[in-house]
């Protein structure tokens, strides 16, 4: 019984401990690429796979799918984008399938292993070229928890529910 309990728990851990991108692709993505290298000459690296994140700008529905502009960040050891003011700018992101606007909002931070396409227009600024890169796989990440600056001790008098009683 211990072992069938430290069976599961093991795969539990294992499981929470993961990439943010399968080992098929995180294998296969060319890691020597930097996103800068990408925006310089999109149709150099035309056809690499590679893994890249941010944070969602702007989401659009097409007839072909789902385009999403990304602000590119710098992915941590898991593949999640850091927190950081800093970016290398930003790229269109073509999913195949209709992704839901309703979680794909912006603000949002995703990662994806995708191919270089190209480059064109961005969706706010007609004028801006930007790299394009077809997505294979991605991650939509759950919100952050923002840090608590206050001290933390519980409220007996707290009511959880907003003064709203079962009679």
């Amino acid at each position: 019984m211990k072992n069938i309990i430290l069976a599961i728990s093991l795969a539990l851990f294992c499981q929470s401990c993961s990439y943010a991108i399968s080992p098929e692709y995180a294998h296969q993505a060319d890691k020597k690429i930097s996103f800068h290298e990408i925006r310089q000459d999109p149709m150099l690296h035309k056809g690499k796979l590679v893994i890249i994140g941010g944070t969602i700008d702007q989401v659009r529905n097409t007839d072909r799918g789902t385009l999403l502009e990304i602000v590119e960040r710098k992915l941590d050891y898991w593949g999640r984008p850091e927190r950081t003011n800093k970016t290398g700018g930003r790229f269109l992101l073509e999913y195949p399938a209709h992704l839901n606007t309703l979680l794909y909002v912006p603000g949002r931070e995703i990662t994806a292993a995708a191919i270089v396409h190209g480059e064109a227009a961005a969706l706010a600024d007609q004028d801006a070229r930007i790299p394009v890169l077809l997505s294979q796989e991605l991650k939509l990440w759950e919100g952050r928890q923002n840090a608590r600056t206050g001290p933390q001790w519980f409220d007996p008098l707290h009511d959880p529910y907003g003064s709203v009683r079962m009679q």
